[in-house]
């Protein structure tokens, strides 16, 4: 999702791993680091290190964060798109946190159904002469098994949260995660098989050339077992570089708890 609120992201960022908010106003955000944040932000590897040998519990420090370009002289850190710290968080969140639950923002006094959405980021890699990546995102609706390409698209222009808002409830889902899953998997495979394979063409054929190559080059010298064992190897190394192939990786993803209709 695209980060429009600076602020809100470091505020749910924070809470979600257990920081108390001492302070969050005009831009300004002081927390109050649990011993997991401090050892993964504040590059104190020592002081635990120490700590921990001699059989305390230890200080996690206090971080204030500053969004509000207006505050930047105040007490605190300046925190931007393509600082170091931010690049930090986003490290932290790729490394720890490939996998999230939210449920949708509401304000409501009337109970509301919210139905749960299996979401899978998936980078497809075409790996040949040349490398090609395509990203695709997936939403499956574990209810009804309705599924939507371009998922991310359409969540990031709905307000989330961390915890469900009152009078609303979740639907427990009638498709199971692994299963649901495997839908998308399938789903991909179908997607992958519709494209031009121009590419792999063109690496095969690259293959072949070079190892033609390669073999009329020691075609005179095969009766040299070293010179065999060096052309086998050269071979390989040949098939390493152009053998199409493709690769699939989970990025990230989650479970997104919405009302029903939300997604058309």
């Amino acid at each position: 999702m695209a980060i429009e609120n600076l602020n809100q992201f470091l505020e749910h960022y924070f809470t979600a791993h257990d920081c108390s908010l001492i302070q969050n106003e005009d831009g300004i955000l002081t927390v109050q680091l649990t011993e997991e944040m401090d050892r993964a932000l504040m590059n104190r590897p020592f002081y635990w290190h120490y700590i921990k040998k001699m059989g305390n519990k230890g200080d996690p420090m206090q971080l204030t964060l500053i969004t509000n370009p207006d505050k930047q002289e105040e007490k605190g850190e300046w925190i931007h798109f393509g600082s170091p710290r931010l690049h930090q968080i986003f490290s932290h969140l790729t490394n720890n946190e490939k996998y999230t639950k939210l449920f949708q923002q509401l304000d409501t006094t009337v109970k509301t159904a919210l139905y749960p959405w299996l979401v899978v980021n998936m980078k497809i890699s075409y790996i040949g002469k040349q490398k090609k990546d395509e990203i695709i995102s997936i939403g499956l609706q574990l209810v009804n098994g309705m599924m939507k390409f371009a998922m991310m698209d359409q969540l990031k222009e709905i307000p989330l949260q961390l915890a469900a808002a009152d009078y609303c409830f979740t639907i427990s889902p009638l498709i199971k995660v692994k299963s649901g899953f495997l839908r998308i998997e399938s789903v991909i495979d179908q997607h992958v098989a519709k494209q031009a394979n121009d590419w792999a063409e063109e690496s095969i054929k690259t293959l072949q050339e070079e190892s033609n190559m390669l073999k009329a080059f020691y075609n005179d010298r095969t009766d040299d077992e070293e010179l065999v064992k060096q052309m086998e190897k050269e071979l390989q190394e040949i098939k390493n570089r152009y053998q199409p192939t493709i690769s699939y990786k989970v990025i990230n993803g989650g479970i997104f708890y919405l009302v029903d209709g939300t997604i058309k």
